[in-house]
């Protein structure tokens, strides 16, 4: 079916409040019906005249300011490019027909450029709230009473101004929110091959919010049938996050290589982390897994614990090897290393703490959570566990943090 043909003049004509198109010079081009009705002209009075000729200042009235404080905004709009939105102001328009004549009225106007492909302004949608009546209906007369009431539609005014301010804060988080998740994207690895034992990863950013960028995982093959498996999660959030976690997990995935353990490879990543700007607080799980010793050796920045869940059904969190997050002491401390048995088959999930945390929440509360989804997921493969154990446990309408997973079956 073909898209309806619309009608741009129609549509225009029927919006809702005043709205009028002016050139770059300032000259009017078109106006809609509530613009014409509201200002008490006709269209043949508008077209193609200045503005300020049609509209200008009250001459009875050495205080009137409108003209000047709008033309201000329509020529900042014309210099820079850029939307420009106006604070109630009182601008007097003469009856056109009763001349000498002039009529009170309150204005909260809005200049919006119109911009050709060179990025030059050609026209400026000049869109006025009249808030006249809403005023009067506050009651009083003359100069005193006037200002008065200006002062109480002041609140009005600022309302008006925090939403066009919130409105342009979300749309510079929503851009700030996909170049940092593409640039998580690019530095997050693909799962590397670990021979024939099957791995899944996840990240799933928050949804809503500015609070993505900050987990990440890492898998490094080590010499023999070993691998080395992380999950950190930098505080912070969006692009200053992405860059910290970046930096991190390239130190940590570097370390891996010569470190003769977790605990030697945390401990190059603490000293490391005292030289990047953000990176203080991040905890980091490291988890070193050697299949020929059927043995996982862990050692733990205050990340939540690795859960290893054994063919029988058993959960088993690995929490013997906990210390505090990177930056925490001020002094170079040895970190703690555990070490622990795996059977065949068994299954090693590391995850960050968007997985298991919910607010006012006590940990063990998500991690019994874990526990539970992963007895009742285990027989699954490690893709299939790990989109079960999102489906489980992460809210189905939105989370405030991002996560990170990683399942490798042993």
């Amino acid at each position: 079916m073909r898209d309806p043909r619309i009608d741009y003049e129609a549509a225009f004509q029927a919006l809702p409040g005043m709205v009028a198109l002016l050139s770059p010079d300032l000259v009017f081009a078109d106006a809609n019906e509530d613009f014409l009705r509201l200002a008490g002209r006709t269209r043949e009075q508008l077209l193609g005249r200045y503005i300020f000729d049609v509209f200008p200042e009250n001459p009875n009235d050495p205080a009137a300011a409108g003209s000047r404080e709008v033309e201000a905004s329509l020529q900042r709009v014309v210099a820079t490019g850029e939307r420009d939105s106006m604070a109630l102001l009182r601008y007097d328009i003469e009856d056109a027909d009763r001349p000498g004549h002039w009529e009170e009225h309150f204005w909260s106007p809005v200049n919006s450029p119109v911009l050709d492909p060179d990025g030059r302004v050609v026209l400026i949608v000049h869109r006025v709230e009249e808030v006249t009546e809403l005023i009067r209906a506050r009651g009083g007369t003359g100069t005193d009473s006037s200002r008065a009431r200006v002062l109480e539609a002041e609140l009005y005014t600022r309302s008006r101004e925090l939403q066009e301010i919130n409105e342009r804060l979300r749309r510079a988080h929503a851009r700030e929110r996909e170049v940092a998740l593409a640039l998580q994207e690019a530095m997050l690895p693909a799962p590397v091959p670990v021979g024939h034992h099957r791995a899944a990863v996840r990240y799933r950013p928050a949804v809503g919010t500015l609070n993505v960028c900050g987990d990440w995982y890492d898998m490094v093959e080590l010499p023999g049938d070993r691998i080395a498996v992380a999950v950190g999660d930098v505080v912070g959030h969006g692009l200053e996050a992405a860059g910290v976690m970046g930096q991190l997990r390239s130190a940590l995935s570097a370390a891996a290589r010569v470190a003769d353990g977790p605990a030697q490879a945390l401990e190059a990543l603490e000293l490391y982390a005292r030289h990047v700007a953000g990176a203080e607080s991040t905890t980091v799980v490291k988890t070193y897994i050697d299949w020929g010793i059927h043995t996982l050796t862990y050692s733990s920045a205050g990340h939540p614990p690795p859960a290893l869940l054994d063919p029988d059904g058993t959960v088993t969190f690995l929490d013997r090897a906990t210390d505090p997050p990177l930056g925490a002491r001020p002094e170079h401390v040895p970190r703690p290393e555990a070490s622990t048995a795996f059977a065949e088959g068994a299954t090693l999930v590391l995850y960050s703490d968007g997985l298991i945390e919910r607010r006012g929440e006590d940990i063990d509360v998500g991690l019994a959570r874990l526990a539970g989804s992963l007895v009742r997921h285990g027989r699954a493969g490690p893709e299939a566990l790990a989109d079960a154990l999102l489906a489980d446990l992460l809210p189905p309408a939105s989370t405030n943090d991002d996560t990170a997973l990683v399942i490798i079956r042993l």
